[in-house]
């Protein structure tokens, strides 16, 4: 009977494990080795990978410590932002959740980075809400009701704030005074802003809220950066187990991401 290609590497495999060693022979293949190797000749690409995760390649010299990077620098690519967009969400936000005595601001912890990264994904698709006709105007307490998805909301009311600094101050929303931004935030906060195709107040209801998504989630959706929002609500993030200090008082511990257990 022909033998398939893994069966022979498996079975020359198996021939060098059970032959007695050479005095001074330091190729005699370990348990481990051949663990590992086995696993590439039967199991492919998963069981050999897994196999190689699990068992250290001890032959192998370690290599050298990689360079410190930034904590989240792996999601700082925009992924449905222009730059235009990005630079008006990046200085709305931070007028909602400034930095101060306390600690950074939105933009220094990457919120915008954090809506851009979700308006890309399923939450900015709706793709878990029923988005059906017929549409309503329903009652506050049934949430939305459009036919809009947020990342329709976002390009309209990106648009309108810039539209409405334009028309008041002569500026792009970004290149504004602070109070000059707060004041164009509370004009769409109070529905003063007239628009045909959004709620302004709904726009902004949401950006808020985006926004405090961003600063306090896991650094690993592109938001929190370096945990600092965190920090300074003294939360620890996603620990394994709290054992070590579950019989003590309050104890303030370093937060960990989940990126951390990857």
């Amino acid at each position: 009977m022909k033998k398939s290609r893994g069966a022979e590497s498996l079975s020359e495999q198996d021939e060098q494990q059970t032959k007695p060693s050479k005095p001074g022979n330091s190729q005699t293949m370990s348990r481990r080795k051949f663990l590992r190797n086995s696993g590439y000749a039967v199991g492919g690409v998963v069981l050999g990978g897994v196999l190689g995760y699990l068992l250290p390649k001890r032959e192998t010299p370690p290599a050298a410590p990689a360079p410190e990077q930034d904590e989240n620098n792996y999601n700082q690519a925009l992924m449905f932002f222009n730059q235009e967009q990005y630079r008006i969400t990046e200085a709305a936000v931070e007028r909602i959740f400034p930095a101060d005595e306390n600690g950074p601001g939105a933009k220094e912890l990457g919120a915008a980075f954090f809506i851009d990264h979700q308006l890309a994904g399923d939450w900015g698709f709706n793709a878990r809400d029923y988005m059906q006709p017929p549409f309503y105007v329903g009652e506050k307490t049934q949430g939305y009701q459009g036919r809009l998805r947020r990342r329709e909301i976002f390009y309209i009311g990106l648009r309108e704030i810039q539209n409405y600094s334009q028309k008041k101050y002569q500026k792009d929303f970004p290149s504004l005074a602070p109070e000059e931004q707060d004041a164009v935030l509370t004009a769409f906060q109070n529905d003063e802003v007239k628009l045909t195709t959004i709620s302004a107040s709904g726009f902004f209801n949401l950006l808020r809220s985006s926004t405090l998504e961003g600063v306090y989630s896991d650094p690993l959706y592109g938001g929190n950066k370096n945990m600092q929002g965190w920090v300074m609500r003294q939360y620890p993030g996603n620990q394994m187990a709290y054992t070590n200090i579950i019989d003590k008082d309050f104890t303030v511990i370093p937060p960990k991401s989940l990126k951390d257990h990857l």
